[in-house]
């Protein structure tokens, strides 16, 4: 079957549909749909300094990509980029020097943070000390220097390369945890309501597959192969994942579904919790956390407790 705008070989069959689209016609029905999202959700505003989130992978640097060419065609917002090495060996160092590349022929600052130089080691080598679960440890210690090293930063929004498939994972995580009010948090741009503390983070791929953003990002040539996380077979979420991804191969558009008909509810749920969980400045640190001590610190001290 031909693209259906034109008599080109399609590239990709988009989800749920019987639609087939050639490169061409792929590309920029993927930009388009983009950049509809950005301004029907009003992602980013005139002014904005934005922190781009990237790892190296596929989905952190088709964000960045278009929001460069965002940029460099509008003039209406700043963008730098921010990453995290957490320290695992033969995956990150590896991603990192696709982020550092890509960066350096676009011409867009790159600032690196490693929790060897702001918890005192790597990933790696705090897992030898403890049975804790990698992404439990590495979630918060990520979100926590994003949202630190941004406001140091002078980000007022920061951006994350979470696709269609991780909204769904996440919301079905929350659901299944019986975390309903942190569902309240999610959507294209996160957060109930501002809060200076926080940088707010938007997600300029969220209606797109993964399928679709892994396509996008060979097609455009802005990684050779796909690199996961050795951790997250591991996970909470990679049970999710599978359990889903099973449920998409068996009825199509699944996942689509599950995003829609959250984001009908996704008002309700904000004006139920609106005032439901308090934030409190953690007592160590001094970020913002739902206790009195952030679970980042909590980590942290278990940590230096079995160094002894």
């Amino acid at each position: 079957m031909p693209c259906k705008n034109c008599i080109e070989k399609p590239v990709i069959k988009l989800t749920n549909t019987n639609i087939h689209l050639c490169k061409q016609h792929f590309i920029k029905y993927f930009e388009k749909k983009v950049l509809n999202t950005i301004r029907n959700y009003k992602l980013i505003d005139k002014g904005d300094k934005v922190g781009v989130a990237v790892s190296g992978g596929k989905d952190s640097l088709t964000v960045l990509s278009i929001l460069n060419k965002l940029r460099e065609k509008t003039r209406r917002f700043e963008i730098e980029a921010i990453a995290i090495d957490e320290g695992i060996k033969g995956y990150r160092d590896k991603t990192l020097e696709d982020a550092k590349k890509f960066c350096q022929d676009n011409n867009i600052k790159l600032h690196i943070f490693s929790y060897k130089d702001e918890f005192g080691d790597t990933l790696d080598n705090f897992l030898k000390r403890t049975q804790m679960k990698a992404c439990s440890m590495c979630g918060p210690f990520r979100r926590y220097l994003l949202n630190k090293k941004s406001k140091e930063l002078g980000f007022n929004k920061l951006v994350t390369g979470h696709n269609l498939d991780d909204e769904a994972q996440t919301i079905i995580m929350n659901y299944f945890r019986r975390n309903i009010e942190t569902s309240a948090r999610l959507g294209p741009i996160t957060g109930i309501a501002k809060d200076r503390r926080f940088i707010r983070r938007i997600k300029p791929l969220y209606f797109m597959t993964q399928k679709e953003v892994a396509t996008y990002a060979f097609l455009k040539g802005l990684v050779v192969e796909f690199n996961e996380c050795p951790h997250s077979t591991q996970s909470y979420r990679g049970e999710v994942m599978k359990m889903l991804n099973d449920f998409e191969a068996k009825y199509p558009g699944t996942k689509h579904s599950i995003i829609t008909s959250f984001i009908e509810m996704l008002p309700l749920l904000q004006k139920s919790y609106k005032n439901y969980m308090p934030i409190n400045d953690c007592k160590i640190c001094g970020e913002p956390c739902s206790q009195e001590i952030c679970q980042t610190c909590k980590i942290v001290e278990m940590l230096k407790n079995k160094a002894k």
